[in-house]
């Protein structure tokens, strides 16, 4: 059996050598389907996080009276934090409300200056209510309007609720291109390599036909065929995780930018990741080169 197993390989490696520009572009066809796996899973995964970024930030302001004591405010603060889909409440102040306006004017003039002529803060304070779950938006927004109290001078209840929606519809029609990107590159690797298989029985059919003379079995004709796919995977698979992480690390840059003040690394993801994606995509372009091999041997070498 290892002495079989020992002539296999050798024909497997002399057959990649006498091809080598095929084997080549066998890989590089590979590498390309497996690349463009990688990438959807990282769209995947920053659609996510992007998703999860907009979700903290959606928030629901009540507008308080600027005559309102600080005790009053506290108390609804209270009863607002006791409802069950509230994550958070934040109170602003009227001077933090002015500085956070200033920030966010500081390059236009023309606000800054009629700010100035103003003798008082014209901004009234508020409370910032951050939903536990924006899946159940309405229903927080149904409890706020059974809370009546007279410091409430007004209430912001923007619709958060369709902005998340239109952002998942956009992640699914990614995700399904994405999806529909990487069969095409499956559908060519497995053209490609039948017919590399293809192309090997045909240089090698007097090799066969004597091996069938000699009574070699079904399987030792098969095996070097068999080989070559788990080498050709093997390869791409090694070469796909270099330059993809090469590719993460420069795109990371990009996305910490993005994220801005949130903990989100592409980088860190695949890497803790790392051995359960390599095995995943291994053994499943194995199966799929090998089954596209036996295929190819069974039709042209008459087994």
């Amino acid at each position: 059996m290892l002495i079989s197993l020992g002539r296999a390989l050798k024909f497997s490696f002399q057959d990649i050598a006498r091809n080598i520009w095929l084997s080549f572009v066998t890989v590089i066809i590979l590498v390309l389907a497996l690349f463009s796996v990688n990438l959807l899973i990282a769209v995947q995964v920053i659609s996510s996080a992007a998703v999860d970024t907009v979700r903290d930030k959606i928030d629901i302001s009540l507008y308080l009276r600027t005559e309102a004591a600080e005790s009053d405010i506290l108390a609804l603060r209270g009863k607002i934090a006791a409802l069950p889909n509230v994550r958070e409440v934040t109170y602003i102040s009227k001077q933090q409300a002015l500085a956070d306006f200033q920030k966010k004017h500081e390059n236009n003039p023309d606000v800054i200056g009629a700010l100035r002529e103003l003798d008082t803060n014209p901004l009234s304070p508020s409370l910032a209510i951050h939903p536990q779950d924006p899946n159940k938006y309405d229903e927080l927004i149904n409890d706020l309007n059974h809370i009546s109290d007279p410091i409430i001078e007004a209430r912001n209840f923007d619709d958060h609720k369709l902005l998340l929606q239109k952002i998942d519809t956009i992640t699914s029609r990614i995700s399904e291109a994405g999806f529909l990107v990487s069969l095409l590159f499956v559908l060519i690797t497995l053209l490609f390599l039948y017919n590399t298989i293809r192309v090997a029985i045909y240089t090698h059919r007097q090799e066969i036909a004597i091996m069938r003379l000699v009574g070699a079995s079904s399987w030792f004709i098969r095996a070097p065929f068999l080989i070559s796919s788990v080498l050709y995977t093997l390869i791409g698979v090694i070469i796909t995780t270099g330059l993809f992480y090469l590719f993460l690390s420069l795109l990371q840059p990009y996305l910490e930018t993005f994220f801005l003040n949130y903990d989100f690394n592409i980088v860190s993801y695949f890497r803790a990741n790392f051995v359960y994606l390599l095995l995943i995509e291994f053994f499943g372009t194995a199966i799929v080169n090998i089954l596209a091999s036996l295929v190819a041997v069974r039709k042209y070498s008459n087994i």
